[in-house]
């Protein structure tokens, strides 16, 4: 059994533990070690007012990272009568997938965005089988558009 719980800035080192389990159970999948600077930018996100709106909520198992979920709120003038948020990244370790972790953790993302007031929760799907299996089953959503990265320079 395994419980949802909010991310919180003494998670730190599990949550490392738990990314550099993804790297070994998918290699060809996580192109980015995180080292020491990761570390040191997580730390301090939870001190820094930018992080003031993100949402971020951890499985665990026995003590140990099993799944992660990550969003943030986004504040727009396009239409003010919207509050939504951004699913930037959900991934559970592949051997413990289809234990119903990842949708343990967007059910915990969905009940704080509804208490919060948020009427929608965007996500981008990822391209994997797996990923689109996942994201085609979601309750009570549609799937919209494609995405595209822009960076800024």
């Amino acid at each position: 059994m395994f419980e949802i719980k909010t991310f919180e800035k003494e998670d730190i080192t599990k949550v490392i533990a738990f990314e550099r389990e993804l790297r070994i159970q998918e290699p060809d999948t996580y192109y980015w070690e995180p080292d020491e600077t990761y570390r040191c930018q997580l730390e301090q996100s939870f001190s820094d007012e930018c992080f003031n709106t993100a949402l971020s909520f951890i499985a665990v198992k026995e003590d140990k990272v099993i799944g992660r979920i990550d969003a943030s709120l986004i504040s727009s003038r396009s239409d003010a009568s919207c509050f939504s948020a951004y699913m930037d990244w959900i991934c559970v370790l592949k051997s413990e997938r289809h234990n119903q972790v990842a949708q343990a953790l967007l059910k915990a993302l969905r009940d704080e965005c509804k208490k919060i007031g948020v009427g929608v929760l965007i996500a981008l799907m990822a391209n994997n089988d797996e990923a689109q299996r996942f994201y085609r089953n979601v309750e009570d959503a549609s799937i919209h558009d494609t995405g595209i990265w822009m960076d800024i320079k």
